[in-house]
């Protein structure tokens, strides 16, 4: 937001939780002590900063929303955890592709039921795809060309692409995919229809309510407080482990590291990586390091009011050019990160060839001056106050702040909440912000209809004091990447890598390790770059 998942915007609804009411929420929520009365079996516990603003899974787009709803809600298929870049069956047994990949065959299990014991089939499919495409989300790029539909038995259904799709198989993994049980959903005023997006009112029904086929159910939602999920009683598969998990809202690494150390959290997913060493021989928690590919990322809005100066693309590159990233990473993560060549991150095609951003505050100078500001300027940059992937926004902030200062830009910072800072993006933005980026899916094409200057792009309708901005190069790079396998496609994304570079509108400043810190006897306590963590998967070891 995720996300406007922008930036997974609707991906961080931060509200920091006091110490009272921290207690308050974890007396309310219970700990890893906790035992629920129903089951008399263990509630799993998460600390998180949570970016939640919505619950309904077409129109969220955060990384909290990633956790709960790939459990709350199937998706059709989904990611190996072995191979993330292999695609395996969910509510889909069996799938056809035709030879240039507009057309997509899914045989659905017979057997898949949702919560309320009613099966899932393909009209529900249908519902859900359609219903995303129409509510005008943040997500609903990742069907962009969708032409049309079919369902000729309750458990086919063949997903149609105006042009070549590669990319799809990789995209229906993706949690905003999760399939909806129709029949609920409009019984509790949600519509698929073409006016979707003014004509929906099921939005306050999803915050306390779910209407999926995963292993958990929504239990509850206390907005800057709590998630509770509990075990989806009808489930058809493989029973969770724990009977309810509850993900509370920590918005603090140093609050969640404290949780963690005295036992009242089972997972915290936010410690800085600066931290480890306070985890060190600390009985009863393990920590890993491990490679991620999120990112944390400047956006600079010449059309934005007060961007004027960055309609010059000189200012825009001086900019780039006058931030010291290995200090950034230092000052942040404790250098457990990597710098990133271009919206595609490290790891994925067409990243690896990119040239990686460096400080060189000469050329800034120099750049500043050609385009008419060698006295410098004053430009504005509001945020949102947060914490994530280890990266301390107001830390991150005021680093560059300070890089920008060398080359004579002064950068006024106004740290938000979450929702003031979505707010205030969708009336007008800001000149310069912050934002963060985790996967969809494991196919580039997302980085390209996200940060690209396409029609789909989040940024484009900023990037321009005279309105949305397309790339024709990115427009026409990203349908020929999206009929090509194998050289040829990394070779046109690596392309496509070069081109959103160079825009210098997206300006990627950290690709952040993950720390991994929980209660040693949790098992399966693993990076998953689709869903961010699957609550299904964890285990208590014996």
């Amino acid at each position: 937001m995720n996300r406007p998942r922008l930036g997974k915007l609707a991906r961080t609804k931060g509200a920091i939780v006091g110490v009272a009411a921290l207690a308050t929420a974890l007396s309310a929520c219970g700990s890893p002590a906790t035992t629920s009365a129903a089951e008399g079996a263990r509630q799993l516990v998460i600390a998180r900063a949570m970016d939640v603003s919505t619950l309904d899974p077409q129109r969220g787009y955060c990384d909290t929303c990633q956790i709960i709803f790939s459990a709350v809600y199937e998706t059709l298929v989904t990611v190996d955890p072995d191979d993330p870049s292999s695609i395996v069956p969910r509510l889909a047994t069996s799938w056809t592709v035709n030879d240039d990949a507009t057309s997509f065959t899914f045989e659905l299990d017979p057997d898949a039921v949702f919560s309320d014991g009613s099966p899932v089939e393909a009209s529900d499919v249908q519902f859900t795809y359609e219903r995303m495409v129409n509510l005008q989300g943040s997500a609903s790029f990742l069907l962009a060309g969708l032409e049309s539909i079919e369902t000729p038995d309750a458990h086919t259904v063949t997903v149609n692409f105006a042009d070549p799709n590669s990319a799809f198989l990789a995209i229906g993994a993706a949690p905003y995919l999760g399939i909806v049980n129709e029949e609920v959903a409009v019984a509790n005023g949600a519509t698929a229809g073409e006016d979707a997006a003014t004509a929906d009112a099921s939005e306050e029904w999803f915050l306390q309510n779910s209407a999926g086929s995963g292993p958990y159910t929504l239990a509850g939602y206390e907005s800057g407080q709590s998630v509770e999920l509990t075990a989806n009683e009808n489930y058809w598969g493989d029973e969770p482990t724990f009977p309810s998990v509850v993900i509370n809202e920590v918005t603090d690494s140093s609050s969640q590291l404290q949780q963690l150390q005295q036992g009242d959290v089972d997972i915290a997913m936010q410690i800085a990586p600066d931290a480890l060493a306070q985890l060190e021989g600390v009985t009863g928690v393990t920590t890993e390091v491990v490679d991620s590919y999120n990112f944390v990322y400047l956006m600079l809005a010449p059309g934005a009011a007060g961007g004027e100066a960055l309609e010059d693309e000189r200012v825009r590159e001086a900019i780039k050019l006058a931030i010291d990233y290995d200090g950034v990473i230092d000052t942040t993560v404790g250098g457990y990160g990597k710098t990133q060549g271009s919206p595609i991150p490290n790891g994925f095609e067409g990243s690896e060839d990119q040239e990686l951003p460096s400080q060189d505050l000469e050329q800034a100078k120099e750049l500043l001056a050609e385009a008419g500001y060698a006295d410098g300027f004053t430009i504005s940059s509001a945020y949102p106050k947060f914490a994530v992937y280890g990266v301390d926004f107001d830390v991150m902030m005021q680093a560059i702040q300070q890089d920008l200062a060398e080359v004579g830009i002064e950068l006024e910072l106004t740290p938000m909440e979450y929702t003031q800072w979505a707010e205030m993006l969708g009336s007008g933005g800001s000149p310069i912000t912050a934002v963060y980026f985790a996967p969809d899916h494991m196919d580039s094409s997302q980085y390209v209809q996200y940060f690209g200057m396409v029609p789909t792009g989040a940024w484009s309708a900023t990037a321009s004091v005279d309105g949305a901005v397309v790339n024709q190069a990115e427009v026409d790079g990203l349908a020929q990447a999206l009929t090509e396998t194998g050289e040829d496609r990394i070779a046109t994304y690596t392309a496509l890598g070069q081109e959103m570079a160079d825009d210098l509108i997206i300006l990627p400043i950290v690709n952040p390790q993950l720390v991994l810190a929980y209660a040693s006897d949790v098992t399966g306590v693993e990076y998953s770059p689709c869903c961010n963590l699957d609550l299904a998967g964890l285990g208590i070891q014996e």
